[in-house]
């Protein structure tokens, strides 16, 4: 098992970004302004902040992970059809990172599904279907409402970046995280130190802690605001900023006594978009620092790997 830091080198809570989601929807200019602005430097600052008035009912959210958590209940002669798959195979459940390479790194098991562009679902719980399919449609609306914004933050095209990364086709995948409890809490990770593929993730947790972000080269622990939706950069955000977005490095810590469930969404550009620096960032002063790279491959490439924090961007890195 991975050794964990000590906690007396996790920071002290900060104030983590708040970006107010209603008021890039419906606020006066001024205000869709300011959330601009305030995504910005949340994204440039941080790599990760928390949504607030975004509009998922709290019903859904916890009807996603009751049935998530139904499903990790199945037999294992019911979820046997999804162990042990290839990584781009659209149903997985497993353990660790990478079931067949990651076995003892990880005290996690987790089940992922592709629901965009084409949508993918369990045939048990009998109620699966509909709740993720309602899920991922609400979590993609807010993911892409995100995108635009910070696009018009970075002083770019949306129209071009969204041609670009086929955005109408945009890959979705939906995630669920199951970390049981763990006698020796302190010395495990319940997931490692890694950044994501895509652009941005979503998450919502079922209430108990865990979360750590690293900030300003230390670890801290993110205390998520009653109803908020946790958000996260991505690698490819990273890419296709030329490095002014970073994606944010965290992980999970352990429960003693209880067991840690989270619903992640990633939202990526199309599985053919090649993905590189959008023009408009790459200049004399700031020439490129990634080649572009299509997105299966890196997806491919990083989910059939060992898990080594930020490793996968040297695939595209110059």
């Amino acid at each position: 098992m991975a050794s964990f830091i000590s906690h007396t080198e996790l920071v002290a809570e900060e104030i983590i970004p708040t970006i107010d989601f209603g008021l890039l929807l419906n606020g006066t200019p001024d205000e869709r302004s300011d959330m601009v602005q305030a995504l910005a430097k949340a994204c440039e600052d941080w790599g990760f902040f928390m949504v607030v008035n975004h509009g998922m009912p709290d019903q859904l959210r916890d009807e996603m992970l009751e049935a998530f958590k139904t499903l990790f209940d199945l037999s294992n002669d019911e979820k046997r059809p999804y162990v042990g798959g290839h990584v781009l195979d659209p149903i997985r459940i497993g353990t660790g990172f990478n079931s067949k390479i990651d076995i003892g790194k990880c005290w996690r098991h987790y089940a992922k599904i592709f629901v965009h562009p084409e949508f993918h679902s369990v045939p048990k719980p009998l109620n699966f279907r509909n709740i993720s399919q309602e899920y991922s449609k609400c979590t993609r609306a807010i993911g892409l409402e995100l995108l635009k914004a910070i696009w018009e933050g970075l002083g770019i095209d949306e129209s071009r970046v969204k041609e670009a990364l086929k955005l109408d086709s945009c890959f979705q995948i939906l995630v669920a995280n199951l970390y049981p409890p763990y006698p020796n809490s302190g010395t495990t990770f319940g997931f490692l130190p890694h950044s994501d593929h895509g652009l941005v993730t979503l998450l919502y947790q079922n209430g108990v802690d865990g979360l750590q972000i690293k900030h300003k080269d230390r670890w801290m622990y993110v205390k998520p605001a009653p109803n908020s939706i946790l958000v996260n950069t991505g690698d490819h955000l990273e890419i296709l900023s030329n490095g002014k977005y970073k994606s944010v490095l965290h992980r999970a810590e352990l429960n003693s006594e209880v067991a840690r469930m989270s619903v992640v969404t990633v939202i990526g550009p199309a599985l053919d978009a090649i993905v590189e620096p959008i023009p408009d960032l790459v200049n004399e002063a700031s020439p490129a620092v990634f080649r572009g790279m299509k997105y299966r491959d890196y997806l491919e490439q990083q989910q059939s790997n060992s898990l080594v924090e930020k490793g996968a961007l040297n695939l595209v890195r110059l």
